[in-house]
Parts: structure tokens; sequence; C-alpha cells
């Protein structure tokens, strides 16, 4: 009876992993398909290829602001409750999209739509950890984010590709009924959850007087910056520097995508066997040598393919170690914790983006992208090894 009832458990546990990474699938759809379609939204809107970037800035922003408004309106919900709102507020978000009429109107949307993100991540890693029970919960945090890798790999190329055959409505169409269906999955097959103990919204803060919250953060946000130093730009790159052809690069986009959906369970697995510090530490290293690599030999074409694949496998490896060492110390603040690798990855994203540019500015080549990356790269691994030396034994014992 008991194997039974283990198995039952079991076959229970990944039907209500593989819906949360249903959420966090659409998530990255939403998120990264508007680098791909800017210039026809532009063209729709009658407005700049500038002004129709800040559609990626209004989204962040969103990020950001979703995650200490859940700590503020949600922390005595059900966990359940919270994320079935939250995909609520991401179907209502992603069909308003679809049927914005201007400008302006898909900005607030776009603003809207950022909401869930990370609160959604937070929220998906505390209930993965509480399904794994305190066995493999790096991997089950991993198969969480896994639906955000995926999107990556296919569903971004498909949706730049509707775009050209029909119209970029129809992407946010499509992640509207995802996200209908992703919330009748999360209706049916998660299990209700107790509400984390409630110590007060000023109390969610309180592990962020530990240095070792501090540390995480900044590994991520220096990790994750460096690699978009060289990521923003690494499309010119190929082309330009490396000289791969233009009609390649969607199949370099599959690649790079390919890299991160190993790379998020191959973190997962591997933070289960060697501890997710030791983990995040290791990757952060490849990250450091592979910038390096690029900034140095990228002009020869199928060496800068490899390491472009190496870069995306370190950049979502990363990702579940992370998510997990949070949530081990923030006793107390677990649903601020858990959006903050989020909050890290998208301020990463900007700043890398924005430091990656500056060489491009004074006029040096694409593969000096890499130079500040590199750098920040090796900050993040000091990080690491601070906290590695300080707090991984420490890790191990808390679940």
């Amino acid at each position: 009876m008991y194997i039974i009832y283990k198995r039952y458990r079991e076959r229970n546990m990944k039907k209500a992993l593989v819906t949360l990474a249903l959420g966090t699938f659409g998530l990255g759809v939403t998120e990264f398909a508007m680098m791909g379609i800017l210039p026809f939204i532009a063209a729709d809107f009658g407005v700049s290829i500038s002004d129709a970037g800040h559609l990626i800035s209004s989204y962040a922003l969103g990020v950001c602001v979703g995650a200490p408004l859940m700590v503020a309106f949600m922390r005595t919900w059900r966990l359940k409750k919270i994320v079935v709102l939250l995909m609520c507020v991401y179907f209502a978000a992603s069909a308003a999209m679809a049927l914005a009429p201007d400008y302006y109107s898909m900005l607030a949307m776009r603003f809207m739509a950022g909401l869930p993100h990370g609160a959604y991540f937070g929220v998906a890693s505390i209930i993965a950890d509480r399904l794994s029970n305190g066995r493999k919960s790096a991997t089950a945090v991993a198969i969480m984010c896994s639906g955000m890798s995926v999107a990556n790999l296919i569903g971004i190329p498909f949706g730049t590709f509707i775009c050209q055959v029909a119209s970029w409505r129809y992407i946010f169409a499509f992640s509207a009924l995802w996200g209908l269906a992703t919330l009748l999955s999360i209706w049916r097959f998660i299990p209700s959850m107790d509400a984390l103990p409630d110590i007060g919204a000023r109390g969610q803060f309180r592990f962020l007087k530990s240095l070792a919250p501090w540390l995480l953060i900044a590994a991520t946000l220096l990790g994750n910056g460096g690699v978009f130093c060289y990521f923003s730009y690494y499309a010119p790159l190929l082309t330009d520097h490396s000289g791969i052809s233009v009609t390649l690069l969607p199949l370099m986009s599959v690649i790079a995508g390919a890299g991160m959906v190993v790379g998020n369970l191959t973190g997962g697995m591997l933070s289960d066997r060697i501890g997710p510090g030791h983990t995040g530490r290791l990757l952060q290293i490849i990250m450091f040598i592979s910038l390096l690599s690029i900034f140095l030999f990228s002009h020869i074409a199928w060496l800068s393919v490899v390491l472009m694949c190496i870069i995306t496998f370190c950049l979502f490896g990363v990702g579940s170690p992370q998510q997990l060492l949070l949530l081990r110390f923030s006793k107390g603040g677990d649903l601020l914790a858990g959006c903050m690798v989020q909050l890290a990855f998208n301020f990463g994203n900007a700043i890398g983006a924005y430091l990656g540019g500056i060489p491009l500015t004074k006029g040096y080549d694409y593969n000096y992208t890499a130079l500040p990356g590199f750098i920040m790269a090796a900050i993040g691994i000091v990080c690491y090894t601070i906290f590695c030396r300080r707090y991984e034994k420490l890790a191990k014992n808390k679940r």
C-alpha cells in the first residue's frame, strides 16, 4: 500500500510541477516575444523603434512593482489562491494587448502583464519546494522554471514567424488562451496549501538584514548582467564579427534556446548532487571563461556559436539554485525572496544591455560587448565564493 501511495503522490507531484511550468512558459513568451516583433508593432502604431522599446521597459517595471504589491496584499492568502489570481491578471493583460487600439494603451497593458511575472515565480518556487518535500528541491524548482527556457527555444521563434505571416496580435491572443488553459490546469492539479505564517509586511523584509541573501542577489544580478552585456548584441556579433549569414539567425536562436533548456534542467540536478551554492559558483566560473573567450576568439565562426550555447546554458543553469538558495535564507520573507531572482534578473538585463552598448558607442567592434561582461561575472564569482565559504554547509541543512 505504501508503494502505491508513493507512486500516486509522485505522479500528482509531476502533474503539479508541469502545470507550474505551463505558467512560466506563457510568461516567457509574453516577455521575450516583444524583442522580435518590435518593428511590426512600431509600424502598426506609427511610433519609432526606440519608442516601441519602451514596451520592454514597461514590462520590466511591472515585474519590479508586482513583487512588493503581492507581499503587501496577498501574504496571508493560501498559495493556490495567489497563483490563480496572478494567472487571471496574466490572462486579462494578454487579451488586452491583443486588442490594444493604440501605443499608450499597449504601454499600460505591458506594465499590467509584468505585474504577475516575478510574483508568480516566487510563489511557484515555494509550491515546488513544498511538493518535493525536501527531496530534490532544486530539480523541482528547475522543472517549474523550465517553461521559461522552452519559451525561448520554440515559443519565441514561432511567435516571430506568426508575426511575419499574419499579425503580432495573434501572439498575445495565443498567450491569453494559454493563460486560460494554465488557469484551468492550476485549478485541477495544484493542491491546496496553507498560507505562509504572517509576520506583517515589514517582517517580509527582515531577512535582508543578513549578508547571505545580498550575496545571492548580487551574484544573480552580476552574472545575468554580465551575460546580457554580450547577449543583448549577439545577433550583430554573429553576423558582422563572426561572419555568420543573416539567414542562419533563426537557427542560432533555436540553438541558444536549446542551451537554455538543457542548462535549466542540468542546474537543478547538479544542485541536488553537489549543492546549489557550489553549482552556482561553478556555472558562474564557466560564464566568466566563456565571456573572456568571446572577447578573444569570437571571430572564429564555429567557436562563436559554441560559446553562445555555453553562455545560454549557464544563464539558465544558475536560475533554480539561486531561486532555491534565496528561499533557504529568507525565513519569514519567503514570498519576497521568491521574487528576488526575477527582480535581479531584470535589473541585470537592463544594466548589462547598457554596459555592453558602451564599447559600441565608442566605435569598438561587437566582441568588446563581452569586455564589461566578464568583469561583472568575475565579481559575481567573488560573491559566490564568499557565500559558499560562509553559508553553503548551512544551506544543505535548511529545509
